[in-house]
């Protein structure tokens, strides 16, 4: 067994399986780069101002991928209301705390917090009685627990410091508010598809984020920006969070949720090399070990008594 959700479909082939661990491997990268091109761009462009400036970038990529396929629907009526509820959830309240986390926090400690996102997903599905707590998953979540209290009693170096301790409990609200959002597309991704609603979801977020965004994108002296800083928005919304969900997308169907799932937990691992390299972020001891227990705990539940899919991306995008 591979994992694939549809038991029916035919098997990939090696090429396919190829180009799937390829595509996996390549957004496990755009993923882990993206902590370090996000942290260093906030040097210079405010929280929200990045953010309205990178998100209707993604909603480019992902709409043009919708309509590569056809005809571009919209949820039945009733659904509206909480598809926008969602994507104010899943987008407007995840991406204010992701990106006031990160520039608050470190690079590597962001990437690792929120490699623990599967396992609050499947304790949040428990609770609304979508999938039954196995002892894999429990024993997932106590290490990853323990796992998250090493890394942020280690961010500082010789301890938690109060601007990163801050940035780290804001990071850790990303991923419950991201796991509320899993949760509650799950219905909604089964009767209509992953990338519709994906891209609804998106689109209503986009809104609220860029409103929320003209302020402090107004006081920012847009001719002033490096071409970098530029790179950086681009890379930001059209590759970590576009391209990445298309390269997710295309994984997931050949491989499954399981075994596309394993890429995720590469990406903390990618970030703090990164992180280390470029930034100078030296990870302590606390960190490391901390993130290695984090992957070790969703790994653990990852076995085949494997996390619910509720989407086709196993961790928020950064």
């Amino acid at each position: 067994m591979n994992g694939r959700s549809r038991p029916d479909e035919p098997e990939p082939s090696a090429s396919q399986i190829l180009r799937a661990n390829l595509a996996l491997l390549a957004m496990s990268w755009i993923w882990a780069l993206n902590f370090s091109i996000a942290k260093q761009a906030l040097a210079t462009v405010p929280p929200l101002a990045f953010n309205a400036m990178r998100f209707p970038l993604a909603v480019a990529v992902v709409s043009m991928a919708l309509a590569r396929r056809g005809r571009i629907t919209l949820p039945a009526r009733e659904d509206r209301p909480r598809v926008l509820l969602l994507g104010l959830v899943g987008n407007v309240l995840y991406q204010l705390l992701f990106i006031f986390g990160l520039d608050h926090s470190r690079a590597g400690t962001a990437s690792v917090l929120l490699a623990g996102t599967p396992i609050v997903t499947a304790l949040l599905a428990a609770a609304f009685g979508q999938e039954r707590v196995t002892g894999r998953v429990w024993a997932g979540a106590l290490a990853t627990l323990a796992g998250i209290a090493l890394v942020v009693a280690g961010t500082g170096g010789g301890g938690p410091e109060p601007q990163t301790l801050l940035g780290d409990v804001l990071l850790i609200a990303a991923t419950v508010s991201w796991a509320a959002f899993a949760v509650g597309c799950r219905d909604l991704v089964r009767r209509y598809g992953a990338l519709p609603v994906t891209a609804w979801t998106l689109w209503a977020g986009t809104i609220a984020i860029v409103l929320v965004g003209i302020p402090s994108t107004l006081r920012l002296d847009l001719a002033a920006l490096r071409i970098e800083v530029w790179l950086a928005i681009v890379y930001a919304g059209a590759f970590s969070i576009g391209v990445a969900y298309m390269l997710w997308s295309y994984g997931l169907s050949q491989l499954g949720p399981t075994r596309t799932g394993i890429f995720s937990n590469l990406v903390p691992v990618f970030a703090l090399a990164v992180a280390w390299l470029w930034l100078g972020e030296q990870p302590g001891t606390g960190q490391l070990l901390g993130a290695f227990t984090i992957i070790a705990g969703v790994t653990l539940a990852q076995g085949r008594e494997r996390l619910p899919p509720p989407l086709p991306i196993r961790s928020p995008p950064p």
